[in-house]
């Protein structure tokens, strides 16, 4: 089953380090934090990745073209018959990685749309945000998701103050769906989503859209939408503050997502 991270974004509040890369190659320790979102996919057995590139995504593009040289020891022969012979290996070795060019100015949305041609014969596809981290059980989730036969489930978390809220049912329908309005407590959308192919029916004309605007809205108003609630860690990269929070935690050995 396919996993498809949101790789595009330009990462405004994080200007210090997007000037020169994108959001999801901002380091926690020495990897990028996509690295991190793909390990905890991999780690559950989701390996095949579909990378949603836009801005500066030849940057990612060099960082998994380059993955074998970076990760292993190497002898290089130089001269008229050069040779290279690689020492070790990375358990990375089993991954498959799509890096499909999606629109540097390309809304969420449009980004999804166009990497459906990606998905083969998947009828059902994961689907994340290249920028936050957490210990979250995609397999529960995607059993979830099979076990309600809806379109779509996201992973419902306890964030950060500054977020917005979802309105659950008590059989966990989301009955509305509102993206970072101004308050207050309950749960948001953490992403990790569980999607059916049927929500392409949902973004066509959808370059300028926003997935969680109009699509999302009208898929939880047809009683489509369920959340997978999550209680354990989750944390998104807005700021530099938590960029500095989540590389302490890695720094520290304290990283609750790292699950592999």
């Amino acid at each position: 089953m396919k996993v498809v991270i949101l790789c595009g974004g330009k990462g405004t509040r994080l200007r210090e380090e997007t000037e020169y890369r994108p959001k999801p190659m901002v380091p926690i320790g020495n990897r990028p934090i996509l690295w991190h979102i793909m390990k905890t996919y991999a780690a559950q057995g989701h390996k095949e990745f579909i990378l949603c590139l836009g801005y500066k995504g030849e940057v990612i593009k060099d960082f998994f073209r380059n993955y074998l040289w970076m990760m292993n020891d190497v002898t290089l022969r130089l001269g008229r018959n050069p040779a290279v012979q690689f020492h070790t290996h990375h358990d990375e070795e089993d991954w498959s990685v799509t890096l499909a060019d999606t629109g540097e100015d390309t809304l969420t949305a449009g980004r999804i749309q166009r990497i459906q041609k990606y998905l083969g014969s998947d009828e059902t596809f994961f689907l994340t945000y290249g920028d936050g981290v957490g210990d979250v059980n995609v397999n529960a989730s995607l059993a979830f998701h099979k076990e309600h036969g809806r379109l779509a489930t996201l992973t419902a978390v306890r964030p950060p103050g500054r977020f917005g809220e979802l309105e659950l049912s008590a059989s966990r329908q989301v009955t509305a769906f509102n993206e970072k309005p101004q308050v207050t407590e309950g749960r948001i959308n953490g992403g990790y989503f569980v999607l059916s192919k049927r929500v392409f029916g949902y973004l066509e004309n959808s370059d300028q859209i926003m997935f969680e605007a109009a699509p999302l809205r009208k898929i939880a108003a047809e009683g489509q939408l369920m959340a997978y609630p999550h209680d354990g860690f989750w944390q998104p990269m807005d700021t530099f503050q938590e960029f500095t929070l989540l590389n302490r935690m890695w720094n520290e050995g304290k990283a609750p997502w790292k699950t592999w």
